[in-house]
């Protein structure tokens, strides 16, 4: 059965909880990096979030759906590249490199099993 609201999702409370993180995570960048880099990160760990908040919104046209959820699960694979590139320059330690990246698999792993999932229904 599928959630009432997006906000009941779990991939949706993970996505919205590492996208807070990594905006936090990035203030802390050097300043020309802010607007650089840092704001490429931001934008593509909430682009996660977003896309399953409009997909959701789409729900009843099941095509529609699957290609916001895609979207979401590109922009999940596009956050653990600006990782680790931020981690080549040393703008995070490799303890929050592995974290980030981790979780971000394990949200990616999530999306794409809700994309399989709903396929078959």
């Amino acid at each position: 059965m599928l959630a009432k609201t997006y906000e009941d999702l779990e991939i949706y409370k993970n996505a919205f909880k590492l996208a807070v993180q990594i905006h936090k995570l990035t203030l802390n960048f050097p300043k020309f990096e802010l607007y650089e880099e840092g704001s490429q990160l931001r934008r593509s760990s909430k682009s996660v979030i977003i896309n399953i908040v409009e997909g959701y919104g789409r729900k009843r046209y099941k095509k529609e759906f699957i290609k916001f959820l895609t979207y979401a699960l590109a922009s999940s694979d596009e956050t653990k590249e600006h990782l680790k590139i931020v981690f080549t320059f040393d703008y995070i330690s490799e303890l929050q490199f592995k974290r980030y990246h981790s979780e971000y698999d394990k949200v990616g792993r999530q999306i794409f099993y809700f994309i399989k999932n709903t396929e078959k229904h």
